[in-house]
């Protein structure tokens, strides 16, 4: 019999974990039950995904054995207040909030229970996702390998020692929203040279996800990768120095560190 998946909350993380052990096969629409007070967007996700929905986070916890925590970071103590005594005794609570800790959870709960604590990002939903995960004491070896499996199927995961959450959601939590910015950008800047905005969006985002893939795969240097680029006088090294000039290293560094010091500021 397989594991009943259930989610309080359908916000976009929740709905891209959703579709990302959809479509990997990990688990099937019948074995996923979702909650959400908007009535009308749990109609669209029945239509979209095929899961099951209701508008009663207790009918969720009752039912999950693999209970995902998808709301905001600030609900977090009242929902669990509100489920905590129908959840299954053997369940896994899987919270992927910023700056909910694991003890956060236990102590929430008030009695033991096994938890999962995940900072997935939203490419998940393509596949593509990078997921960091760190267990309570109460899973067993078993029960970890299913939770890097399911993860697994959204892209890559990786078990990280909780005090490096906070840098996890630098680096890699928050980041596409400062990559969607950098294929923006550059757009933007042949879309100015006369190139069509959706080809310019193409080029831009498949040349991204090339270079990243290259670093992945040869596991060479990000600096050697891009000095084999820089031919002597060319276009590549005339960009490189301009996006100097402008600051771009320090630029991403700023953002990041921005990132982990508000998930710090959150944990506290």
């Amino acid at each position: 019999m397989e594991k009943m998946i259930g989610f309080i909350g359908m916000g976009n993380m929740g709905q891209a974990i959703v579709k990302g052990i959809l479509e990997a096969g990990f688990t099937t629409a019948e074995n996923v039950i979702a909650s959400r007070r908007n009535v009308d967007l749990l109609q669209e996700l029945h239509a979209d995904f095929g899961i099951r929905v209701t508008g009663d986070n207790k009918e969720v916890a009752r039912e999950a054995d693999i209970l995902f925590l998808a709301v905001k970071p600030h609900l977090y103590d009242s929902v669990i207040k509100e489920v905590r005594d129908v959840v299954k005794a053997e369940a896994i609570i899987v919270n992927i909030a910023a700056g909910v800790s694991l003890s956060d959870i236990a102590e929430s709960f008030g009695k033991p229970v096994k938890v999962v604590r995940a900072m997935p990002n939203t490419p998940a939903a393509v596949g593509e996702g990078m997921v960091a995960l760190c267990f309570s004491e109460g899973l067993s070896k078993d029960e970890q390998e299913e939770m890097v499996a399911l993860f697994g199927s959204l892209g890559k995961a990786e078990i990280v020692e909780e005090r490096l959450f906070d840098a996890v959601i630098g680096v890699s939590g928050s980041s596409p929203a400062l990559l969607f910015m950098v294929i923006e950008a550059m757009a933007d800047a042949v879309v100015k040279a006369g190139m069509p905005r959706a080809q310019a969006y193409q080029f831009a985002a498949q040349a991204m996800l090339g270079s990243a893939k290259m670093v992945l795969e040869s596991g060479a240097h990000p600096g050697a990768l891009k000095d084999a680029v820089c031919s002597p006088g060319g276009t590549t090294i005339e960009m490189v120095v301009k996006a100097e000039e402008a600051g771009l290293r320090n630029a991403v560094i700023q953002a990041v560190e921005a990132a982990v010091a508000k998930s710090i500021e959150m944990n506290g």
